[in-house]
């Protein structure tokens, strides 16, 4: 089965958050075809989450899991490391005071 692009997926992804009316921008473009997505969560409290895309290696799903959470100023710190080491990186920035990103929905992972 052909992979989507990185550039698709994204565009899918804010479009999906769109119909929920959950705000959400692109603060770092990264490869368009096969560069690796973090999602930023800010509930706009001063706090954050990170998630990036994971592997399953028991079942070989994808999902996403938490690569860090905690204050806002240090969970940027930490994407800027992240964007350090694969300047080919995304960075998405979902802000819902509810803490609604939908990676968990089906089809995203």
């Amino acid at each position: 089965m052909p992979r989507l692009t990185t550039r698709f997926w994204v565009d899918a992804y804010l479009g999906r958050l769109r119909i929920y009316d959950i705000p959400a921008f692109v603060v770092a473009h990264g490869d368009d075809t096969g560069g690796a997505v973090l999602v930023k969560l800010s509930t706009l409290d001063g706090r954050a989450q990170v998630f990036q895309r994971s592997f399953d290696l028991t079942s070989g799903d994808r999902m996403w899991v938490e690569l860090t959470s905690g204050p806002e100023r240090d969970v940027d710190e930490a994407i800027t490391r992240q964007r350090g080491f694969d300047p080919d990186l995304w960075v998405i920035e979902v802000e819902d005071p509810k803490g609604r990103h939908l990676l968990h929905d089906e089809g995203l992972a």
